[in-house]
């Protein structure tokens, strides 16, 4: 005779899901059509059905452990099939935001970044950090907007080497430590999936590095995955072009920032080198031209995908603040740094140094944030895509009809 299952919803992470971008959940009647429409969903206790009527019940423990969450590609064909508008694909990508929040500690960043009222927050951590530097460095230079030969030069009021380099270097290692426990938390948190994989004996069982390597080429740099979900209209095109290329943008400025650094510090060593990245650059200079080249393709992926936010339907796709933080940031970093180039080869002063203080603060949030915000999809999703290469959870189409468990 089996037992009662007793259920205590959890009404607070209901409330926090709705917040952040699963408001419609309500709605599900679980009449499947998500499932069955949806060519990525495994053939096997497929989603996102079964995440719809966990979040009516409010079963956050579920929900949070579900590696479901991650195969999602938020392609959106979910929620423009669903018969009572109830947003599956928002209700995951909400259940994904409130993953990056609560990660890994401090988690008061992961909460600040939830809510525009906290946003004055985030901005003053590093606004005030760089303000005490612009006026230390003013009171050494006897001006807050200081010329030379009448050229700007930002390390004037922000020295690299006293600086930029050292605060940036703290935040990388931050963020990169932050990182490392946060996929940590969301690999223990897979624990009790069944590991299922396609036919064959265990020697067949690919190693985490080749699901890696199988994720990366398949679907975080080349998104064809996300081409299998289904028709793609022009909005489905504008995402697709806007992610691949705001993607080789960044990798076009990691490589000049790379650059820049090496030359410099290594420079210290080798006196060659610091010729090679001694800035600023001339616009002839190859590292500035791919520097400049990284710039154009941000400004135009940010335009695509910013037109494909605004013209959304909001009926069938909901936006939150949790979406437009990393938008509204993003464009900050882009529109200074290009504001920062263009004054300073106007020689105005007055904004230029305005200008960059507030790329710093920008950049700064980005780095230091990353762990909790929506950008950080590329860590955790890569992680979490990997281990379910790894376990076997894979999507209809490349299953194997018979199958044994581990």
């Amino acid at each position: 005779m089996e037992k009662d299952v007793r259920i205590k919803p959890d009404l607070q992470f209901i409330k926090e899901l709705q917040e952040v971008g699963g408001d419609a959940v309500k709605k599900c009647y679980q009449c499947a059509t998500c499932s069955v429409a949806c060519p990525l969903s495994p053939a096997d206790n497929p989603y996102p059905r079964k995440e719809m009527v966990w979040a009516q019940w409010g079963l956050k423990d579920k929900l949070v452990n579900d590696i479901d969450i991650w195969l999602c590609h938020n392609c959106g064909t979910c929620s423009d099939l669903c018969p009572r508008g109830a947003r599956p694909a928002d209700m995951l990508a909400a259940l994904r935001n409130m993953a990056y929040q609560k990660m890994v500690t401090p988690s008061c960043f992961g909460k600040w970044m939830s809510s525009p009222k906290h946003l004055p927050k985030l901005i003053a951590i590093p606004a005030v950090l760089y303000m005490v530097i612009w006026f230390i460095m003013a009171g050494v230079r006897g001006s807050f907007f200081p010329l030379e030969d009448g050229k700007i030069v930002y390390g004037y009021l922000f020295p690299g080497d006293f600086t930029i380099d050292p605060i940036f270097m703290i935040a990388f290692g931050f963020m990169a430590w932050t990182f490392y426990r946060g996929v940590k938390n969301l690999i223990a948190s897979f624990k009790d999936q069944p590991k299922v994989f396609a036919v064959g004996d265990k020697s067949e069982r690919p190693s985490l590095l080749e699901c890696f390597v199988d994720v990366c080429r398949k679907e975080i740099l080349t998104h064809s995955k996300w081409k299998e979900c289904g028709d793609t209209d022009e909005a489905d095109e504008q995402k697709f072009n806007g992610h691949r290329l705001i993607m080789l943008a960044f990798v076009c400025l990691m490589i000049v920032t790379g650059i820049v650094a090496v030359a410099h510090w290594g420079g210290k060593i080798i006196p060659f080198l610091s010729a090679v990245g001694h800035t600023p650059m001339p616009l002839w200079h190859p590292v500035k031209i791919l520097a400049n080249i990284g710039a154009v393709l941000l400004v135009y992926s940010l335009l695509l995908l910013t037109k494909r936010r605004l013209n959304q339907d909001e009926s069938a796709h909901g936006s939150s603040y949790y979406d437009w933080y990393l938008l509204g940031l993003i464009w900050t970093i882009a529109g200074t740094g290009v504001m920062s180039e263009l004054l300073r080869l106007f020689g105005i002063a007055i904004l230029a140094y305005p200008v960059y203080y507030v790329h710093l603060v920008a950049v700064f949030m980005m780095f230091v944030y990353l762990p909790w915000s929506k950008l950080g999809h590329l860590v955790y999703r890569t992680a979490a895509l990997t281990y379910a290469r790894y376990i076997g959870r894979l999507p209809m189409p490349v299953r194997e009809e018979k199958t044994f468990t581990l």
